[in-house]
């Protein structure tokens, strides 16, 4: 069985690696990227852990809010650009977001990424306790910096046609090119991908564990979209989705008109590619990166900086 997520475009496979676990620490579990190694003592999984904990703090300390890259390149300068241009924003704290990096660099490594150039990436927890996506920068190994977060919506199992959210880094890339929704209301009088013109980003055909029947894994349309602002935008933060992510519509603007995950696009368009999904009057970011970075934390209770929908207060 496939399926594409409230409708979407032809295209390949486009995801790399998969993420396992390794155990948890605190309120909110850990899984890190390689599922397939021998099994520790849960002693032993800490030290690891807080150790490589250990050196994301002080790569933070290099690399964080004071780090300048040239005037345009200015990372807080772009935090405070998030806050102001995004809303459903949800204060992550430190601890927490260098857990995030953690999860990320072992997902970047075990993609055999980890020489990549500083770049933009999209961290998604899609644990159903949390459900935030995460705008990081990557200045280099252990060094990543967190532009902010919003609340996200990812799958929802238990009925037809329902995925899990994959695990994974996935490319966004030409070989699944992205479209805008036309903003027409379905069968259901919804407007999946939010209103006209928002941008649906493509990752392609990924193999994803179905939520219903018996499960097993089928392949379905991986695509992060808007959705819609008066009935599902509200949701935000709890899981919802067939599989796909779904983000709100401001984060959707920010992504899209600054280029967060569009360095192919803008590399296709600087070697003369007319694409017309790049708005002309964009202000691209000086680090677009390419990947998503989906995780899960496993939390066992919602934290207290991610309440559920129907006590959120968002600014």
């Amino acid at each position: 069985t496939a399926s594409i997520c409230t409708g979407g475009a032809g295209g390949s496979i486009g995801g790399i690696g998969g993420i396992g676990g390794i155990g948890r620490m605190g309120r909110m579990g850990v899984i890190a990227a390689t599922g397939g190694m021998a099994a520790k003592s849960n002693v032993s999984r800490r030290r690891s852990l807080c150790g490589l904990l250990a050196g994301f703090t002080w790569a933070q300390s290099a690399f964080g809010a004071s780090a300048i890259l040239g005037a345009d390149n200015d990372v807080s300068a772009w935090t405070a650009r998030f806050i102001a241009e995004v809303d459903h924003r949800l204060a992550v704290p430190q601890a927490d977001l260098q857990r995030y990096a953690l999860l990320s660099e072992q997902a970047v490594a075990q993609a055999g990424l980890q020489r990549l150039p500083p770049q933009a990436f999209l961290v998604v927890d899609r644990s159903p306790h949390v459900q935030v996506a995460v705008v990081m920068v990557r200045m280099g190994a252990e060094a990543w910096h967190a532009l902010g977060a919003s609340a996200v919506s990812t799958g929802k199992p238990g009925r037809f046609e329902h995925f899990v959210t994959p695990l994974g880094v996935f490319a966004h890339s030409l070989d699944n090119p992205d479209y805008r929704a036309e903003g027409t209301l379905n069968k259901n009088h919804i407007r999946g991908y939010g209103v006209r013109g928002r941008r649906v980003f493509d990752f392609g055909w990924q193999n994803a564990q179905r939520g219903w029947g018996k499960g097993g894994i089928s392949p379905m349309r991986l695509q992060m979209h808007a959705t819609d602002p008066l009935v599902l935008e509200p949701k935000l933060g709890q899981v919802a989705s067939e599989g796909c992510i779904r983000i709100s519509a401001s984060l959707n603007v920010f992504l899209d008109t600054h280029g967060v995950l569009d360095a192919d696009y803008e590399a296709a368009a600087a070697a003369g590619k007319k694409l017309w999904i790049l708005k002309p009057q964009r202000q691209t970011v000086a680090w677009p990166g390419r990947y998503l970075v989906i995780v899960d934390t496993q939390a066992v209770e919602r934290p207290a900086w991610s309440p559920s929908p129907q006590v959120k207060r968002f600014p």
